[in-house]
């Protein structure tokens, strides 16, 4: 059993939490799904969803996947020394790593990403040229580098997430999953229909 260990912020991107959570929930016998805050308490989305979190500081798992979502709030925790060094040292412990859209600029300024390959939303793609030691895919709905999964806007979550599933578990039980939750899973994760709005 792997604690899925979800990093949240003001202003996360809703879908990029729960399109993964949903996925990796049913799993009960491989995910224990835990949402942290820096400090605890809750947390709202984009969309005005509360979420109680617990403290980073009351986290006693040592294995475990770590979920980075992205939304408008990373805007500004780029440049949040004391969160982007939290994420760092999260990262550094974790099993697996899996970002959804500006998650991955959020990890690359841990410095975790530099010298791999990596996604995310193509409508603010431009944004990853602040990283400039990653190798970025601009046509790619999840990249896989080693143990890091990294996925391209919003929804690209959920096929990164049965993705994870299909090369951790089998693809038999990611197809179970996507027949579960009545979702068209997009297999192929160079099949990026959106890479286009950032060329």
């Amino acid at each position: 059993m792997r604690e899925l260990v979800t990093i949240l912020y003001d202003e996360f991107e809703t879908l990029d939490v729960f399109g993964p959570i949903e996925i990796l929930g049913r799993l009960s016998d491989h995910f224990n799904p835990r949402f942290y805050s820096l400090t605890g308490g809750i947390v709202t989305s984009s969309q005005q969803v509360p979420v109680m979190t617990g403290s980073l500081s009351d986290l006693t798992s040592t294995r475990y996947v770590l979920l980075i979502p992205g939304g408008t709030g990373a805007r500004d925790l780029v440049n949040d020394e004391t969160f982007i060094s939290s994420l760092g040292s999260l990262a550094e412990h974790a099993e697996f790593i899996l970002t959804v859209c500006t998650g991955s600029i959020l990890l690359s300024r841990t410095g975790i990403l530099n010298g791999r390959r990596a996604t995310s939303n193509k409508r603010v793609f431009a944004w990853t040229k602040t990283a400039p030691g990653v190798t970025w895919e601009e046509k790619a709905r999840w990249v896989r580098d080693g143990t890091i999964y990294t996925s391209s806007g919003v929804s690209a979550g959920m096929d990164m997430a049965l993705g994870f599933v299909a090369d951790l578990l089998g693809s038999s039980l990611a197809h179970q999953v996507g027949r579960e939750i009545e979702y068209e899973w997009n297999e192929d994760s160079g099949h990026d229909p959106f890479s286009a709005l950032c060329q």
